[in-house]
């Protein structure tokens, strides 16, 4: 180990929560430094109590969690981390965060509701964050909620490199919805491919109409991009707007497979859908794997946005060559 490695190792501290141990091991691995333990524990009254058991006095400290289910046990455990931290004498303190589920709350729609993605952000903030690195944020508004520096990193990068190893001569693009569409956008340039978007209507969380489908679709390779699936009420729908265009083949990706309600297993069964890919920001239990799920790592991503975050180096700069 050389001199920048040692002076890295001894001035970095990685910790994770209990959402998603398996990444932030992953992360510790490329970035060559040791994953510090956490002990979490509850008193008789069912509060959690957190300890990070390595030294953080003047130390740049990373605490990796994203929100998933359940989702409001995993943010109370990170605000703990981010107060230990802070009591500690962390010299900063940077939420790793790759999946903020908060971030659909993220606009009034109705009278006398709250803004839960504002409201989270403004709770990490005032626990001791001092930076927050996301990944693929629901809408770019998220990013204003937060009153420290946020790097956004999305994992286009990743999903594009999966997709060129098949012949995208005759590929779209496709996005649910039009919210979703600069980001179809830039991903069916990755690919050369053109792109799509479907026009919808949410009218509850699980309940959506799309009405027509712009773009190319007929006798067209066809991949569907969303930033997240969780119960699957859109792609579904989207489905069924594409079989009416007869494409020649369909593909599902996304960057957050939550797949909730077992909607993993209702997409793995429509026949016409070769493959369903998304990224390990959440993590899919074994026993909800199917045969058609590709699951892509975002950990050098991360490690690398880590490393550079620490160094002081440009974060977007990942970017220039995506």
């Amino acid at each position: 180990m050389d001199l920048y490695e040692e002076r890295f190792v001894r001035d970095i501290a990685v910790f994770s929560g209990s959402a998603h141990p398996e990444l932030a091991e992953e992360v510790c691995a490329h970035l060559g430094v040791p994953l510090s333990p956490v002990r979490s524990s509850r008193f008789a009254n069912d509060c959690l109590e957190v300890q990070l058991q390595a030294n953080c006095r003047e130390r740049d400290v990373f605490l990796i969690q994203p929100l998933t289910a359940p989702v409001q046990e995993h943010l109370v455990e990170l605000l703990l981390m981010c107060d230990a931290a802070r009591g500690a004498s962390a010299a900063r303190i940077t939420v790793v965060m790759p999946h903020y589920s908060y971030a659909r709350s993220d606009k009034k729609d109705a009278p006398r509701i709250s803004i839960g993605g504002r409201l989270v952000a403004d709770l990490l903030v005032a626990a001791g964050a001092s930076r927050v690195l996301a990944m693929t944020l629901h809408s770019p508004q998220v990013h204003g909620f937060f009153s420290v520096p946020v790097d956004h990193l999305h994992a286009l990068r990743e999903l594009a490199e999966h997709f060129r190893d098949h012949d995208l001569s005759r590929t779209t693009v496709v996005s649910p919805d039009l919210g979703n569409a600069k980001e179809a956008a830039a991903f069916a340039r990755m690919l050369g491919a053109q792109v799509a978007a479907g026009a919808k209507q949410r009218f509850a969380d699980d309940r959506v109409s799309i009405s027509s489908v712009i773009g190319e679709i007929t006798d067209r390779d066809v991949i569907v991009l969303d930033d997240e699936i969780a119960k699957g009420s859109t792609v579904l729908e989207l489905l069924d707007r594409l079989r009416e265009l007869r494409p020649r083949s369909i593909r599902i990706a996304c960057t957050h497979g939550l797949f909730a309600a077992g909607a993993l297993q209702r997409l793995s069964e429509q026949p016409d859908v070769l493959e369903i890919v998304c990224t390990n920001t959440v993590p899919v239990p074994d026993g909800d794997r199917t045969s058609k799920l590709r699951i892509l790592s975002i950990a050098p991503a991360l490690a690398e946005a880590v490393r550079r975050i620490h160094n002081g180096e440009s974060v977007s700069a990942l970017f220039d060559q995506a």
